[in-house]
């Protein structure tokens, strides 16, 4: 399929449904990475992660096949949402709560570290993201959820309100409640981030 990156997803997904199925293909590879990341945010293992987002599809699969779609223009949206809950299923099903780990790729906020950086500096360097870690894993669920998927999946308040089904305002809401609740964490703990 020449020149797919143009191609929007609606329209691809409208060719699948019609019949091409290498447009699904398309749809994953485009999609593949950010769906991947957002299920390994959330799951223990990477087995696991693989399994979720074979699932993931079969589902997106069967769910375009018996023509189940109607958010049209909104494909990454619907298939986070579905990819989440599958996690929430895996999670419920196994009894199991989430475990976060600590990654470079996840982290909160990266502060990268320069090369030339000593070790005292990296040292605390590793000290104010595992803080900050800790700050967020401190928040109701509702608000650390949009705090996880604004900055550790890079999504926008408009993928968060359509993932999580609340209108963008409730999302930026939640993340300035966010904000509050760390400030007052950090002012509590007497934690200083700085490096």
């Amino acid at each position: 399929m020449a020149s797919s990156v143009q191609i929007p997803d609606a329209i691809l997904l409208k060719n699948y449904i019609g019949g091409d199925e290498s447009c699904l293909q398309v749809l994953i590879e485009r999609h593949q990475s950010k769906i991947y990341g957002f299920i390994y945010s959330k799951v223990p293992d990477r087995s696991v992660c693989d399994d979720v987002f074979q699932d993931t599809f079969i589902k997106v699969i069967k769910t375009l096949k018996t023509r189940g779609y109607n958010e049209e223009g909104k494909f990454l949206p619907w298939v986070m949402r579905i990819a989440s809950n599958l996690v929430v299923d895996y999670f419920r099903n196994n009894k199991k709560m989430p475990f976060q780990r600590e990654t470079d790729e996840y982290s909160i906020f990266n502060f990268m570290a320069d090369s030339g950086l000593s070790i005292e500096n990296k040292l605390i360097e590793n000290q104010v993201e595992f803080d900050i870690q800790r700050i967020v894993e401190e928040l109701p669920e509702d608000q650390k959820e949009v705090v996880k998927m604004r900055f550790y999946d890079d999504l926008s308040f408009k993928e968060i309100s359509e993932i999580t089904g609340v209108s963008i305002n409730t999302s930026l809401g939640r993340m300035r409640y966010a904000v509050i609740n760390m400030r007052k964490i950090i002012e509590k703990n007497n934690i200083i981030l700085t490096n």
